[in-house]
């Protein structure tokens, strides 16, 4: 198991993934920008990085897969802030402003709404901050890279970029230009400005002039589709399985199983493994999609080569990469039938077959707590003959640790009137068959204990112990069988409790491919309340992935909540006004249907990297729709008519929300196709922000403008209204 590779694979995928999206980045700001002003807004980019990579340590952050792969995300919303101001500036400088000026008013202008469209973006990724559970220090470090590389991105934009900028010169374009770059992009801003004037501009006065329709089919839309995922009609996973290089099966038999006992079973699971190795191998090269198969008995080798006992064990599989098996299988199918092959084991505590390696703990976990054992056992055995009835739920199992047979002995009451103790009975009994240490004798530098005990033949045979005599504290000897029960039973290896009570675990896998937690167990609570019925003194809570489920969700509705309420208060102080930023952030709900359509395109699943990308999308939606708020209320200040204000801002903003969209979706679009594993985790998150930024170009351009004057209209019949 080469783990070296893992990480020039990583490196790799990243240093890929940097290039592709920077220079279809590049290309995107060339088309529709001068190429000098392209070059400059894209430097924003590296210089953005290195800050974030200078801070990284000082917040507790580390360079690792997650880390990188943040970088990644935020490459396409970097340049936001620069395409906006670049932008202006460069507008300024085509009017024939001198360029130190155009540098200065063009910053100034935009200086408001970008930087509260920085800061907006910034906060929407606070949530990930406040997750709890393993995961949120995991993806917690998404929100330092992504706050640090922002924070350098708006610093950039305010005095790098005008200082550069402020040295370009624009000429007048004849046409006769012998520049081939330059006339194709001419030809492309040209024809963008076409398409404003002769598309846009009257679908805008359209909508405008039939307001309440085209809002009501936006609401429409929304309502249809997230419906359509609340309905649960839609699969919802807490987070992806991916298809990694890597696939196991544990085995625990009772404690004190022989050694040849477990070898054996060991040897039945690696044979299966052996034959699906060559039911997987290509004729042609020899190549399979089982490389390597690795064998451990008492020692773990996913937990560190940790020692678990002789009764343990494990067999591991290394799979070539998905894309570079010889036959087209998953993971899951390789899971699923070497699961059947190996069939079940006899007396096994527990045979588990897993490949995520990132599954931190069991899908489903039910935990009974309660006074006595024997209902817990009983309300388990039920628990689990009720799940493995449900389709796609496998490896069924509980967590009482049963141990070896014992032999119990419980003092009759004659015992009693004989001046028997517990301790007294279990004295003699281990004097008998363990021993009683009389004497030392010393031999060279070793201490040789003389025993005194049955004969080995008299302590090998059960019925001896029942033939055995008793010698009460009178020195009288009688049967142990007149002052004392024997009985046959089983102990436990370990005793779980919580709070001081006793426990057990019901724990289970799933396919979450095509099974969902959440449903089976919304199934399965009336049958865990008349369980409860039936044993009044077990209680049942819910662990595992959904209690990280749940605390995950809390925190991030709590962490969304307070988010909202920041962004409301950081958009209402500097445009003075309580309803402006509900027409700002208005459009928040409205883009998450976006995000939904590019998961139905994707053929992805709902999980919780998607609503982390959500949250990335109310800072950037968010963004664009106050640059085109604030430039209506420029237009309104100069006197202008609030429908002709509208009309015109969407005209003069079209190009830079366009273009911030564009890249943000360009930047976005190499993770968004990659096929590697290491890449996996993160495409949901991706795809919600580069699909939902799409949708939300459409909503900015005209629900925004829609929005501010319905507002508008509403706020002059008030005062109409109030001053009649």
């Amino acid at each position: 198991f080469d783990t070296s590779r893992e990480i020039a694979i990583w490196l790799d995928i990243l240093l890929r993934n940097a290039i592709q999206g920077g220079i279809i980045i590049l290309l995107i700001l060339a088309l529709f920008l001068r190429p000098s002003v392209a070059v400059w807004i894209f430097v924003g980019i590296p210089v953005s990085f290195m800050g974030a990579l200078a801070l990284m340590p000082e917040l507790g952050a580390t360079v690792n897969v997650i880390t990188l792969f943040s970088f990644i995300l935020v490459l396409g919303i970097v340049v936001d802030d620069a395409i906006v101001t670049g932008e202006n500036i460069y507008t300024h400088l085509r009017h024939g402003d001198d360029p130190t000026l155009a540098a200065i008013r063009g910053t100034h202008e935009m200086a408001v709404p970008v930087t509260l469209g920085v800061l907006s973006t910034m906060i929407a990724f606070i949530p990930l901050l406040l997750m709890e559970g393993e995961r949120g220090v995991i993806f917690g470090q998404i929100s330092v890279v992504v706050m640090l590389v922002l924070f350098f991105s708006l610093i950039e934009s305010k005095f790098i970029l005008p200082t550069h900028m402020s040295h370009l010169r624009v000429t007048a374009d004849n046409g006769q230009s012998e520049n081939r770059l330059t006339r194709f992009q001419n030809r492309i801003a040209d024809g963008l400005e076409r398409g404003i004037r002769t598309v846009y501009q009257p679908l805008l006065v359209r909508a405008l002039g039939n307001r309440f329709l085209t809002l009501s089919l936006f609401v429409g839309i929304s309502f249809v589709l997230i419906s359509f995922v609340f309905s649960g009609r839609y699969h919802f996973m807490f987070f992806p399985e991916v298809d990694g290089d890597i696939a196991w099966a544990t085995l625990e038999m009772p404690a004190g199983t022989p050694t040849d006992a477990m070898a054996s079973h060991l040897a039945r699971i690696t044979e299966m493994a052996h034959r699906l190795q060559d039911q997987y191998r290509d004729p042609a090269t020899g190549e399979s999609a089982i490389r390597n198969i690795l064998i451990e008995n008492g020692w773990s080798f996913l937990l560190g080569l940790k020692n678990t006992g002789a009764h343990k064990g494990e067999v591991i599989l290394e799979l070539a990469p998905p894309t570079e098996r010889p036959v087209a299988i998953t993971n899951a199918e390789v899971i699923r039938q070497w699961r059947q092959a190996t069939g079940p084991i006899p007396g096994a505590r527990e045979l588990g077959f897993y490949f995520d390696e990132q599954q931190l703990v069991d899908p489903i976990d039910i935990q009974l707590v309660g006074e006595h054992f024997e209902d817990l056992a009983a309300a388990a055995i039920e628990i689990k003959a009720r799940l493995a009835e449900y389709p796609g739920v496998f490896d069924v199992r509980d967590s009482a640790d049963i141990g070896r047979e014992e032999i119990e002995l419980t003092l009759r009451p004659e015992a009693r009137l004989l001046a028997l103790s517990v301790a007294n009975l279990g004295t003699q009994v281990r004097q008998a068959f363990f021993g009683d240490e009389i004497q030392r004798i010393q031999r060279g530098r070793d201490d040789v204990r003389v025993m005194v005990r049955y004969p080995l033949s008299e302590r090998r045979a059960e019925m001896n112990l029942s033939r055995m005599k008793i010698r009460t504290p009178a020195g009288v000897e009688v049967p142990i069988g007149t002052v004392a029960d024997i009985t046959v039973g089983t102990g436990f290896s370990t005793i779980h409790r919580v709070d001081r009570h006793r426990a057990i675990n019901v724990t289970a896998d799933v396919d979450k491919e095509n099974t969902d937690i959440n449903r089976i167990m919304t199934d399965m609570r009336p049958f865990l309340a008349e369980l409860q019925k039936r044993h009044p003194g077990i209680r049942y809570s819910l662990e595992g992935e959904l209690r990280q489920q749940r605390e995950s969700l809390t925190s991030l509705y709590i962490g969304v909540g307070l988010v909202l309420f920041v962004i409301y208060a950081l958009l209402a102080i500097p445009l003075r006004s309580y309803t402006q930023p509900m027409i700002v952030m208005g459009i928040i709900p409205f883009s998450v249907v976006g995000a939904l359509l590019g998961h139905m395109i994707m053929g992805l699943s709902l999980s919780m990297m998607s609503i982390m990308g959500l949250l990335a999308l109310v800072g950037v939606v968010v963004n664009d729709s106050l640059v085109l708020v604030d430039y209506i209320n420029r237009r309104r200040r100069e006197g202008i008519a609030v429908m002709d204000a509208a009309r015109i801002a969407g005209v003069a903003r079209f190009r830079p929300i366009l273009l911030t969209s564009l890249t943000t979706f360009a930047g976005l679009m190499p993770l968004i196709f990659e096929d590697s594993i290491q890449a996996q985790y993160l495409i949901p998150m991706a795809v919600s922000l580069g699909f939902g930024i799409l949708y939300a170009t459409s909503l900015t351009l005209f629900l925004i403008p829609i929005s501010y004057t319905l507002i508008e209209d509403a706020r002059d019949r008030a005062r109409r209204e109030k001053r009649n």
